[in-house]
């Protein structure tokens, strides 16, 4: 066995017995992706006030603004919804270069609404290695700029982090103790980036697909990648003996396992995006349809609701964001769009009966209820 086996062997057994209880219940808040609506993609762009609106009905204890504007952030004002605010690719090279560009950004999208709006974190970029693989030198200067703008601003409570594209940084995903992070990605950008969160106790923001794994991926089951659990729809990892029985717990692991390989297996992990497309412009993408979406939706709520996280972090990730809430409209003369993620369709009707509200604490006590009513029976 390699030392590298060796290593995440002996972390699987310190995960699983280091949790309060093994097998215990934890939550995870479960958001959603708004990007904006325009004239663009809308013939009739819902207001802030609406979308703040529809976040509370479907039930969502978090929202994630990719494009973050005062105008719908004031929206939150006094709710009890939680948001993740992006800095756009464009500004973080400025943001590296001097803090008062940061200190700019933050008067304008923070210090009018905090606390009143309840943000959280703030991702210094999304995707930067593939969709800005220039500005990647900028990064970490950047989100330590923030970071020490929002000190200077008496404001503790707000992570700083930039998020990740799963494909993009991890070198497989089976088995997840194989995993690790890419080169030079990993020496360059995310070696010095993971110290940073550790320093300031932030999470690491992943976005994870196992409809892209699936699609690359022949050999993997539909109903491995729908949370379709059957008796025999499992893999074993054989280095740690961990059975996975759904694609999302294997790519949630591995990147445990990466940050672990980095020296860094504490830090907490948040799924920035994650979906199913319900169509495609691509006539061979036939698993782009609204039954598979449907599916894997009521699957990953089903799942995170268990509060059983995955095989090697008990507690699970901390937040899930599905993406998107609506898809844009298809206008007339335009190209069919390529991929559709939304939930609701453009008019803001809900394309699936899923159910996104609810507590972990209701699944407890359903136990808990069951194992008394056992009790019981037992003793009459």
């Amino acid at each position: 066995m390699s030392f590298h086996h060796f290593f995440i062997f002996s972390l699987t057994f310190s995960l699983y017995f280091l949790s309060p209880v093994a097998g215990a219940t934890s939550f995870t808040a479960i958001g959603i992706t708004y990007s904006p609506a325009t004239t663009a993609t809308h013939s009739r762009p819902p207001s802030p006030e609406r979308i703040s609106a529809l976040a509370i009905s479907l039930g969502m204890n978090s929202v994630r603004l990719d494009q973050p504007n005062p105008a719908t952030i004031r929206a939150f004002l006094y709710s009890n919804t939680t948001l993740l605010l992006n800095i756009p690719n464009s500004l973080v090279p400025s943001m590296a270069a001097n803090r008062s560009n940061a200190f700019q950004w933050l008067y304008t999208m923070v210090v009018p609404f905090f606390p009143r709006v309840r943000i959280s974190t703030i991702s210094v970029g999304n995707d930067i290695l593939e969709n800005s693989p220039e500005n990647s030198s900028f990064l970490l200067p950047a989100m330590e700029n923030v970071h020490l703008a929002l000190r200077d601003l008496g404001i503790r409570k707000i992570d700083v982090s930039t998020t990740f594209s799963f494909i993009n940084v991890i070198t497989s995903f089976f088995p997840p103790s194989a995993a690790q992070f890419r080169e030079p990605a990993l020496g360059n950008v995310i070696s010095p980036l993971l110290q940073f969160l550790r320093d300031t106790n932030s999470s690491f923001l992943i976005n994870i697909y196992p409809y892209n794994v699936y699609r690359m991926r022949s050999e993997i089951p539909i109903g491995y990648a729908l949370f379709q659990e059957h008796a025999f729809g499992f893999r074993d990892d054989l280095t740690t003996g961990v059975r996975y029985r759904n694609l999302f717990d294997v790519m949630v692991d591995a990147v445990i396992c990466a940050m672990a390989v980095s020296g860094h297996e504490n830090i907490p992990l948040v799924v920035t995006e994650t979906g199913w497309p319900s169509s495609s412009g691509d006539a061979g993408e036939l698993d782009a349809n609204p039954i598979y979406a449907e599916l894997y939706m009521k699957g990953l709520v089903r799942h995170l609701r268990s509060g059983f996280g995955t095989p090697l972090r008990k507690e699970g990730v901390a937040e899930t964001y599905i993406y998107e809430m609506f898809d844009k409209e298809e206008k007339l003369g335009t190209p069919k769009q390529n991929r559709t993620w939304g939930i609701l369709y453009p008019n803001m009707t809900k394309k699936y009966n899923i159910d996104f509200s609810g507590s972990i604490r209701t699944v407890r006590n359903f136990w808990v209820s069951l194992i008394v009513a056992s009790i019981g029976l037992s003793l009459l």
